[in-house]
């Protein structure tokens, strides 16, 4: 006795769930439950960078970037502003708009997580 042979192999259903994703204009649409987190842009200059930390952690406790703590390494304002931003971004609700930080941050899929520096994931 033979078996059938599923009608969707296992790469053609995973690209139909991609492409089932995105909505109309090419913005990935988010699956309910996906774990998403909030990181400065790469292309950020230094003084929007200081901006994003200096508004994040007056909103939110961003007690894990002093020295000593667990995220201050690496000690430079991208790696500080992503951390700052992703504490902002979880605390309120992990909203698209709650990660745009004038354009200059960006929602991820994978975590950032590095050493002993955990982004949160609520």
């Amino acid at each position: 006795m033979t078996m059938a042979k599923p009608a969707f192999s296992l790469p053609m259903l995973f690209l139909a769930v991609l492409i089932m994703s995105f909505s109309s204009g090419g913005t990935l649409r988010l699956v309910h439950g996906q774990r998403t987190w909030c990181v400065a842009k790469p292309s950020s200059d230094d003084a929007t960078l200081l901006a994003n930390i200096n508004y994040a952690c007056s909103q939110v406790d961003c007690t894990v970037l002093q020295k000593g703590w667990p995220c201050f390494y690496p000690d430079n304002l991208m790696s500080h502003a992503s951390v700052a931003m992703n504490l902002y971004y979880q605390g309120k609700g992990r909203n698209p708009w709650n990660c745009n930080f004038k354009n200059s941050a960006l929602v991820v899929m994978t975590d950032p997580s590095y050493g002993s520096c955990g982004y949160l994931f609520q």
